[in-house]
């Protein structure tokens, strides 16, 4: 940490971060959803402050945050927020829509990303995967376990319950792009068309196996985006070339067409040896590209575990392994503001060129949220000696082990 001291603030850390989020938007969705209909004297300001600090401060349960709110009343009044009732804010949690907080968090997005177009843009165009100058997007999901006895909506086998949060991920900015959360009984290939609805033609998108319906690849097709996934066990299909293998891990590079309820559907199958946790093992990919080298396919298809950095770093870090409430409602206000925190301390962290870890990151706001000193200056004074922002899926270690980086 360098020696120089942050300068005070007028206002905590944490009106600083609740600062990044319009009060005109704010104000503007609760009439939409109408969310404002439903408050008094807890206003859907003092709501969304209580969720955020909630994941802020990683707190234990609804008396945790309702205590360390009281207690802080005078700091809140003074931005005006009103501290919640235990009662009062499981009320809130259940009754008013969660669409106020989702929409909420794709227009604080939306706006940060055109404050700093930078933010927006991440690393596009530069590492190893040089010539992808469009967007990639990678495609999954996350299975948040739930109490099975206080949950019937989201049972999830016999004696289990669940939620399941699809998320399209842009592998250059780090950032969401698409987010549905919903109960973990539905297949993920269910989720497919609409995970991948508004991406452009010229883009790229990977997905797991899970997601994999042919019908869905042929229309990505024939809208002009490019995928990659991995070939499922029992897809039947025939050999229509054999094509130069390119490299000594490369297996197989073919140009297959698919048989039976698919027939018809040409595509490229890449079978390669990888290297996983040490261990190398035999993976088959496929893709609609007929053009790009067998060694590119597998590093894109490597970029989709940087979606699991992503889950792991947020359920590590904000409170979606917990939850406040039991209502299908409840749990969607607590993991659409996870999400919105994320983003707002990424944000924080590209504005101070945070060069650790957002773990770290993480606990560095959270022991700051009652100081008046400057956030940006605080985070600064850490330093950048240890190297980029490392939540960004860096291009630069984009491809598999084993494959040294090739030109396409």
């Amino acid at each position: 940490m360098n020696n120089k001291t942050p300068t005070r603030a007028n206002v905590t850390v944490l009106k600083q971060i609740l600062n990044l989020i319009p009060r005109g938007m704010i104000n503007r969705h609760a009439i939409e959803t109408g969310v404002e209909g439903k408050a008094r004297s807890f206003s859907a300001l003092s709501h969304l402050s209580a969720m955020l600090f909630a994941q802020l401060s990683h707190a234990m349960g609804l008396n945790d945050v309702c205590d360390w709110l009281r207690l802080k009343s005078a700091t809140l009044k003074r931005f005006g927020v009103t501290p919640p009732s235990k009662n009062g804010l499981s009320h809130a949690n259940k009754e008013r829509s969660a669409d106020f907080v989702e929409k909420l968090f794709w227009s604080v997005l939306d706006h940060l990303q055109h404050a700093s177009p930078d933010f927006a843009s991440g690393r596009k165009g530069k590492g190893r995967l040089w010539r992808f100058k469009v967007k990639i997007h990678a495609v999954d999901s996350t299975v948040m376990q739930l109490v099975a006895n206080c949950m019937d909506w989201a049972k999830h086998r016999r004696r289990k319950a669940a939620a399941k949060m699809h998320l399209r991920l842009d592998l250059h900015s780090f950032l969401p792009s698409f987010a549905i959360v919903d109960t973990a009984s539905q297949h993920d290939n269910k989720r497919a068309r609409e995970m991948c609805a508004n991406i452009n033609a010229g883009e790229i998108v990977i997905f797991d196996k899970a997601y994999v319906d042919f019908e869905h690849l042929s229309d990505l097709d024939e809208r002009g985006i490019w995928w990659v996934t991995r070939s499922k066990d029992n897809m039947v299909f025939r050999v229509l070339k054999n094509q130069s293998k390119g490299h000594e891990n490369i297996i197989k590079d073919q140009l297959i067409e698919l048989k039976g309820s698919n027939q018809g559907l040409q595509l490229r199958r890449v079978e390669a040896r990888v290297e996983v946790d040490g261990e190398w093992r035999v993976m088959v990919f496929i893709t609609n590209n007929l053009s790009w080298s067998p060694c590119s396919v597998c590093d894109l298809y490597r970029r989709r575990w940087d979606i699991e950095v992503f889950f792991k770093q947020v359920k590590q870090s904000l409170k979606i392994g917990s939850f406040l409430g039991h209502s299908a409602n409840a749990v969607r206000w607590q993991v659409y503001t996870a999400l919105l925190v994320y983003v707002m301390l990424r944000y924080m962290a590209h504005l101070s060129k945070w060069g650790h870890s957002f773990t770290r990151l993480f606990a560095v706001v959270r022991s700051a949220l009652w100081e008046k000193i400057n956030l940006i200056e605080l985070l600064k004074s850490y330093g950048t000696a240890s190297g980029r922002f490392k939540v960004i899926g860096s291009l630069n270690t984009a491809w598999l082990p084993g494959f040294s980086p090739t030109k396409t």
